[in-house]
């Protein structure tokens, strides 16, 4: 929960820090791209055809409501790739190849929204990406799903000889008033320490609504809403974490 959510506002805040910033849509349910952009033409080439070898990465960019901040849009005909990447030689990398498109070099950051289970556009994006975040709902269910997430990762990096490395915990849907949000809380702190990080993101229906009218937390909110804080501490914790601030 707060997948999507957490991909669009990260992208605009660090867009908002200066840094020219590739928000790349691999959810089959194109839910960026709806929160973004809107709906695709039905000629309009997404992400689905960057894996089909019809287009590059760069031929598919759109500009978004937030300056520095473009995006690699989706559509749902993108269900329809994963069985072709199993059946292809190296299907797995298809996307980590894209990403060498000298042109994309002028981004400081890519962040890629990923469909919530493993198949092979997901297994693309994390043989693709140097971090991950994890978002994580201040429940009890989805802490039990932490342990199996652990060792799928580490087996795509024993199999894959993957690189990537989490970046940290993100609590999503945070209440303090629910004595199970502060359990979950303390469990995620005790098990994962400094790797979760300092500032939950609030529950706030505000969040929910700006996706409908294609806007960030920062342009549907305002500087002083409640989202947009959550989400600009996140933006600084993550640039302090990859070492672009003090």
């Amino acid at each position: 929960m707060g997948k999507t959510t957490t991909a669009i506002n990260l992208s605009a805040g660090l867009a908002r820090e200066g840094y020219t910033t590739l928000l790349v849509d691999l959810d089959i349910q194109a839910s960026a791209t709806h929160g973004l952009y809107g709906p695709l033409l039905s000629d309009q080439a997404s992400v689905t055809e960057v894996f089909n070898g019809e287009a590059g990465i760069s031929d598919i960019i759109v500009k978004t409501g937030t300056e520095k901040m473009m995006l690699a849009p989706s559509k749902e005909t993108l269900s329809n790739v994963e069985r072709k990447l199993a059946r292809q030689r190296d299907g797995e990398k298809v996307l980590k190849e894209a990403l060498r498109d000298a042109a994309l070099k002028k981004f400081s950051f890519v962040i890629i929204d990923t469909a919530p289970y493993l198949g092979m556009v997901t297994l693309n994006a994390l043989l693709a990406c140097h971090r991950v975040i994890v978002p994580v709902t201040a429940e009890y269910l989805p802490l039990l799903g932490l342990k199996l997430l652990e060792d799928t990762l580490q087996g795509l990096r024993n199999e894959h000889n993957a690189r990537f490395q989490v970046l940290g915990y993100l609590i999503t849907m945070y209440d303090p008033r629910e004595r199970m949000t502060l359990e979950a809380e303390d469990l995620l702190k005790r098990r994962f320490g400094e790797m979760v990080f300092p500032t939950p993101i609030r529950i706030n229906t505000k969040l929910k609504a700006s996706p409908a009218r294609r806007t960030t937390a920062f342009q549907y909110e305002g500087e002083e809403g409640r989202g947009a804080e959550d989400y600009q501490q996140l933006t600084l914790e993550v640039l302090r974490r990859l070492g672009e601030r003090g």
